[in-house]
């Protein structure tokens, strides 16, 4: 039976706020050796980590990332209450150097760094490979820079980056003439946007599936060429796949 390697995808939401320092500690707790975050820019240019281009879901405000300085950012919580109450009423926004430190702690995690197209499409793909770069300086052997956007990705190359990953939705989109030129080590899909049935792998390059919860699909995507996982339940996932996998 084929395993997949799991990634904790924006830390453990199972159990804490997406994206945060203490879910990504608690994923690292659980097993998890590869992670996942996504960054956006505030106002002054502070890296940091969230997903929604609103502020709204997980901290109770509305307004954008990007439209906040992070003096502004750090006084609001990723409390998620809707989900959590009152449980989280401390947990800040976590900034990107954070994460760098974090990673630093424990050298054999790999995280996956996701731009997010809305802070490219605000502050530009310069600027922010720039202050990625320079946030996640002491452990950037242990990332691996991912996007939508292959035009970010290209600019990356060019300038360097060791690691690169393409991020899609729909298993065509694999075929786009810009993926060449970036060379990726890694392609995220969306499983939704994969096909039925079929062999999967692709010479060359790891492919990345999310959001997987299920055990058992997670096994039978392995069994077609998938090598990881994305998911937000890593804890519960490597203890069915400890349970499901054959002893001796």
């Amino acid at each position: 039976m084929l395993i997949p390697q799991l990634v904790a995808h924006r830390g453990y939401p199972r159990h804490y706020p997406e994206n945060t320092l203490i879910g990504l500690e608690a994923a690292i707790a659980a097993g998890a050796r590869f992670v996942e975050v996504d960054v956006q820019l505030s106002r002054d240019r502070v890296p940091v980590l969230f997903h929604d281009r609103d502020l709204k879901r997980l901290c109770g405000v509305h307004g954008k990332v990007h439209d906040l300085h992070y003096e502004e950012l750090w006084h609001l919580r990723v409390a998620e209450r809707e989900r959590f109450g009152e449980r989280f009423k401390d947990v800040h926004i976590t900034r990107l150097a954070e994460l760098g430190h974090l990673l630093i702690r424990h050298p054999e995690v790999t995280a996956f760094i996701e731009l997010k197209r809305s802070s490219l499409e605000r502050f530009g793909v310069e600027s922010l490979l720039t202050l990625v770069r320079r946030s996640l300086k002491p452990a950037l052997d242990q990332c691996v820079l991912i996007s939508y956007s292959l035009e970010a990705l290209v600019a990356a190359r060019q300038q360097g980056w060791p690691r690169l990953g393409v991020v899609i939705d729909h298993w065509y989109e694999r075929g786009q003439e810009l993926i060449d030129e970036i060379r990726p080590a890694f392609l995220f899909c969306d499983v939704d946007g994969l096909p039925r049935d079929g062999h999967l792998g692709i010479d060359g390059m790891k492919l990345v599936v999310f959001e997987v919860a299920d055990a058992p699909l997670a096994l039978a995507l392995a069994a077609r060429g998938v090598d990881f996982i994305e998911t937000f339940a890593v804890g519960e996932m490597l203890q069915e796949f400890s349970r499901l996998a054959p002893s001796g």
